[in-house]
C-alpha cells in the first residue's frame, strides 16, 4: 500500500511538474506557514463559491464562527449556497447539468464524485499534489482513505476526509441494568448470545429481546462475527475482500453466511427477534428499545446517549451500554467497519482559482487545520488545560455545537480530531468509543468501476441481489427450508455471480496495477 501510496505521489509530482505549476522544485514541509499567507503574515484575501449540503439538524447559518476562523488563517471567505429544495443530489445534477459550476462542491457519495469527474467536470486533485505539502504527507499517513478516493482513470475526484467518520461506528449495545438486574452475562458467542435471548424471553415473555432496524443491512453488522462482512444493500453486491487468501469472494452462498441464517432463523421462530424486523422502523425500534421490550441491539455507537439520556429522566437506573461483539462459529468477535465517511470537497475544473483553491484546501490536511475545524478558535471555543483541549462553553452535545459555531457540518472539515465530539458524550459513550476499536474489522477495499462494469452491476446484479434478497428473508422466516441451500446457491451462480466477483477483482486489480 505504501509503495501504491509513492507511486501515486512519484506521478502526481511529475504531472505537477510538466504542467508548469507554481514552487518549482521546492517542497515545502508539513508544518511551514499556509502558502495563501503572505510574508507579512496577512492572507491574501480571496472568496470561492461552493455549493454545500444544509442539514435539517442544523441549517446552514452565514454567522457561523467557524467561516471567521477559517477566514482570519487563510484568507479565504466561502460564498455558500445550499440546494433549494434542500436535496443535495439533484441540486448537483441541475448544476452539472447548466454548465455553471461554482468553484467548490460538496457531495455526499464518492459514486458523483467519479461520475462527474469522468465527465470531465471536476478537477483532478492528484496533477496538483506538488503544491499541496500537508496532503502529500498526510497521504501517506493515511493510505487505505486515499485508496478509497481513487476513480476508475486512477484519478481523484474528491478530497479524502479521516476522523469524521467516527461518527458512523456501529457496535452491539445491551441494557446493563437489566443483565446486571438478573445475574447474566454478556455473551460472548452466537450460541452464548441464543441462550442469553431465551433467558430474558422467559423473563419477559413480551418482549423481544433482540431489535434491530434497517432490516436485511443489518446482516452487514452480523456478518462480521462469521467472516461474512457482506453489504445487503439492495443495490451493493454481496462480495467482500477476504485479506488473507487475498482473494475477492460471495458471501451471500458462503457456509458462514448459511450458519448465520440459521441461528437468526431459530431466532425469529422462537419470537427473540420482532415478527416484523424487516420493516421495523426507527420509531418503532426506538419504541421497543424504550419499554422493556428489547434489551441487546445493534446500531449507530451514539445512540448510547440518545437512549440513556431520554429515559434516565424516569428511570434512573437505565443503561445502555456497549457490547462485545459474540462471535459465531469458525469466526471471531468483530464488529463491520463502518466508521468512514464518503462526504468531501469537489473542485470545478472550469475554476480559475484552481491553484488557489488546492493551497485552500491544503490547509485542512495540516495540524493547524485539523485542530481549527475540530475545536475551532483557541480562547474563543476551546482552552487548552496542561495539554488538554476542552471546550469554553458547556455544550449539550455535538448537535448543540454545530448548531451555535458550524464546527463538523459540511464543508467546514476534511482531517477531523474526532476527541473533540468525545468529549461531549457521556462516560458510557465514552467508554465505547474506548472499547470499540478492539473489535474493528479490517476495513473493505472500494474500488472504482467504470462506466460499462458499472451497468452490469445495475442490471445484472440487481437481479442477483433481488433473488438473494428473497431468499435470503425466506429462510429466515422459515417459508424456504435451509435444506434447500446448495439449490439457492446454484440460482445464484446462474444469475451471475462469478461475472460479478470478477467485476470486483478486475476493478481491484486495476488500482493496484496502476501503483506498480
Amino acid at each position: 500500500m505504501r509503495k501504491m501510496m509513492m507511486t501515486l505521489l512519484v506521478t502526481a509530482m511529475g504531472v505537477a511538474t510538466i504542467a508548469g505549476c507554481s514552487g518549482g522544485n521546492k517542497v515545502n514541509t508539513p508544518q511551514e506557514p499556509n502558502p495563501a499567507v503572505q510574508e507579512s503574515g496577512a492572507p491574501s484575501k480571496k472568496t470561492f463559491t461552493f455549493l454545500t449540503y444544509s442539514n435539517p439538524s442544523w441549517p446552514y447559518s452565514a454567522d457561523w464562527p467557524v467561516w471567521d476562523y477559517l477566514e482570519e488563517k487563510t484568507g479565504v471567505r466561502m460564498e455558500v449556497e445550499t440546494p433549494s429544495g434542500g436535496v443535495l443530489a439533484d441540486a448537483l445534477s441541475l448544476t452539472m447539468a447548466s454548465g455553471k459550476l461554482p468553484d467548490l462542491m460538496f457531495t455526499q457519495t464518492k459514486h458523483l464524485a467519479d461520475k462527474y469527474g469522468e465527465q470531465g467536470a471536476l478537477a483532478n486533485v492528484l496533477d496538483y499534489v506538488d503544491e499541496m505539502p500537508n496532503f502529500k504527507a498526510w497521504m501517506e499517513k493515511y493510505p487505505d482513505a486515499v485508496q478509497n478516493t481513487i476513480a476508475s482513470d486512477g484519478k481523484m475526484y474528491v478530497l479524502p476526509n479521516q476522523g469524521i467518520g467516527e461518527t458512523n461506528r456501529m457496535i452491539w449495545m445491551y441494557r446493563e441494568d437489566v443483565f446486571k438486574k438478573h445475574g447474566l452475562k454478556q455473551p460472548a458467542t452466537w450460541d452464548e448470545l441464543y441462550v442469553t435471548l431465551q433467558e430474558l424471553k422467559t423473563l419477559y415473555p413480551d418482549s423481544y429481546p433482540l431489535a434491530f432496524r434497517f432490516g436485511l443491512r443489518t446482516l452487514l453488522n452480523f456478518g462480521a462475527a462469521f467472516n461474512t462482512p457482506i453489504s445487503m444493500n439492495s443495490d451493493v453486491a454481496s462480495v467482500h475482500y477476504d485479506e488473507v487468501a487475498k482473494e475477492w469472494r460471495y458471501g451471500a452462498t458462503e457456509e458462514n453466511f448459511k450458519t448465520m441464517l440459521t441461528y437468526l432463523n431459530k431466532f425469529y421462530a422462537e419470537k427473540l427477534i420482532p415478527p416484523d424486523f424487516l420493516t421495523i422502523d426507527t420509531k418503532l425500534w426506538q419504541d421497543i428499545m424504550s419499554t422493556n421490550r428489547s434489551f441487546i441491539t445493534l446500531d449507530y455507537v451514539g445512540r448510547i446517549d440518545f437512549f440513556n439520556s431520554a429515559l434516565r429522566k424516569d428511570n434512573s437506573e437505565f443503561n445502555l451500554a456497549f457490547m462485545a461483539p459474540p462471535a459465531g462459529p469458525g469466526g471471531s468477535q468483530k464488529n463491520a467497519f463502518t466508521q468512514i465517511s464518503e462526504g468531501s470537497f469537489m473542485i470545478s475544473s472550469k475554476s480559475k482559482n484552481i491553484k488557489d483553491i488546492v493551497k485552500f484546501m491544503d490547509f485542512f490536511y495540516s495540524e493547524e487545520g485539523k485542530t481549527l475545524a475540530s475545536w475551532g478558535k483557541e480562547g474563543e471555543t476551546y482552552a487548552t488545560e496542561g495539554g488538554v483541549k476542552k471546550f469554553i462553553e458547556d455544550y449539550q452535545d455535538v448537535s448543540d455545537l454545530r448548531k451555535k459555531t458550524g464546527l463538523a457540518t459540511d464543508g467546514t472539515y476534511l482531517w477531523f480530531d474526532y476527541d473533540a465530539h468525545i468529549l461531549l458524550a457521556s462516560p458510557e459513550l465514552q467508554s465505547a468509543y474506548e472499547q470499540a476499536p478492539n473489535y474493528d474489522s479490517v476495513q473493505q477495499p472500494k474500488p472504482a468501476f467504470t462506466a460499462a462494469e458499472q451497468e452490469i452491476l445495475s442490471t445484472v446484479g440487481d437481479v442477483l441481489n433481488k433473488n438473494r434478497d428473497e431468499n435470503v428473508s425466506k429462510f429466515i422466516l422459515g417459508n424456504r427450508s435451509l435444506s434447500d441451500w446448495d439449490k439457492y446457491v446454484e440460482e445464484q451462480n446462474k444469475l451471475g455471480v462469478e461475472q460479478i466477483v470478477n467485476i470486483y477483482k478486475e476493478a481491484h486489480d486495476r488500482l493496484l496495477n496502476a501503483a506498480k
